[in-house]
C-alpha cells in the first residue's frame, strides 16, 4: 500500500514537473514566437528600407545616368553642330572658289577669243582697226605678255597713223586744201601727241589755221611750239608766225613782244634780220596809235 502511494506521489510529482515543464516550454515558445514576430517585423522594416533605398539608389543612378547622357549628348550635338558649321563654311568657300574659277575660266576664254581676233588685225597690218579697237581689248583678262605686246603694237600703229596723217596734211597744204589739211594735222596730234614729229605738226597746223583766217587758234599752237624742247629749230619760226598772226589780229603789243623774243633768243636766225625792221615799224605804229 505504501508503495502504491509512493508511486502515486511520484507520478503526481512527475505530472506536476511535466506541467511546469510544459508551462515553461509554452512560455519559451511564446517568447520565441514573440521574438520571431519582432525579428520578422524588423526584417520587414529592413526589407522596406532596403527596397526604398534601392529604389532611391536606382532613381539616383538613373537620374545621374540621364544627366550624364544629356551632357554627353549635348556635347556631341555641339561638336556635330560645330563640325557642320565648319563644313558649311568650307562648302561656301569651295562654292565661292568654284564660282570664281568658273568666272576666271570664262573670262580667260573670252579674252583668248578677243586676243585672237585682235592679233589677226595686227597680223593683217590693219592699223586703224587696231587703234580703234584697242580700248575694247584692254579690259580683257590678258596675260602680261599679251597685254605688253598689244600695248607696244598699239603705240607703234598710233605713231604710224600719226605720221601718215601728218604727211597727208602736208600734201593737202601743197594742194591748197587747208580745211582738210587742218583736220588731218589735228588727227595726227590726237593719235600721238607726245611723238617727236608733233612740234612740226603743230607748226604746220598753226600755218594752216592762219591761212583759214583762224589766227587766234594759230597763236595757241605757235606758243606750244615755242615752249616745247623736242625740236628747237622750229622755235624761231613759230615765234615769227606768232608775231605775224598777232599783227593780223591787231594785237601790236603781242606782235612786238614776239619779235623782241625772236631777236633776243635767236639773233643769228635769218628771221631775226626780218624781225628788226618789222619791230621798228610796229613800234612806230604803236606810237602813232594805229
Amino acid at each position: 500500500m505504501l508503495d502504491a502511494d509512493e508511486e502515486i506521489r511520484e507520478i503526481k510529482k512527475e505530472i506536476i514537473e511535466s506541467r511546469g515543464l510544459i508551462i515553461r516550454t509554452n512560455n519559451l515558445v511564446n517568447s520565441l514566437g514573440a521574438d520571431i514576430k519582432s525579428i520578422a517585423k524588423r526584417q520587414a522594416g529592413y526589407e522596406r528600407r532596403l527596397n526604398w533605398n534601392g529604389g532611391v539608389f536606382l532613381v539616383t543612378v538613373a537620374a545621374l545616368s540621364f544627366v550624364g547622357l544629356k551632357l554627353a549628348s549635348d556635347a556631341r550635338i555641339r561638336e556635330i553642330e560645330s563640325e557642320m558649321s565648319t563644313l558649311r563654311e568650307q562648302v561656301g568657300e569651295l562654292e565661292t572658289e568654284l564660282a570664281d574659277e568658273t568666272r576666271r575660266a570664262e573670262e580667260r576664254a573670252r579674252a583668248e577669243a578677243s586676243a585672237a581676233r585682235f592679233y589677226d588685225l595686227i597680223r593683217q597690218q590693219k592699223r586703224q582697226e587696231v587703234v580703234e579697237q584697242y580700248a575694247e581689248i584692254t579690259p580683257e583678262n590678258l596675260s602680261r605678255a599679251e597685254a605688253s605686246f598689244f600695248r607696244d603694237t598699239y603705240d607703234r600703229f598710233r605713231l604710224d597713223l600719226s605720221i601718215a596723217a601728218y604727211q597727208t596734211g602736208l600734201e593737202l597744204i601743197r594742194n591748197g586744201r587747208y580745211a582738210e589739211a587742218a583736220e588731218k594735222l589735228q588727227e595726227s596730234i590726237r593719235l600721238r601727241d607726245e611723238a617727236g614729229h608733233i612740234p612740226s605738226v603743230k607748226y604746220q597746223l598753226a600755218r594752216t589755221l592762219r591761212q583759214l583766217g583762224r589766227q587766234g587758234e594759230a597763236i595757241v599752237y605757235a606758243r606750244q611750239v615755242i615752249e616745247q624742247q623736242i625740236d628747237r629749230d622750229l622755235q624761231d619760226d613759230a615765234t615769227w608766225l606768232l608775231a605775224v598772226c598777232a599783227e593780223e589780229l591787231g594785237d601790236i603789243d603781242t606782235a612786238r613782244e614776239a619779235l623782241n623774243t625772236l631777236i633776243r633768243r635767236w639773233p643769228r636766225s635769218s628771221l631775226a634780220r626780218d624781225a628788226r625792221p618789222k619791230l621798228r615799224d610796229l613800234t612806230r605804229r604803236a606810237i602813232r596809235g594805229e
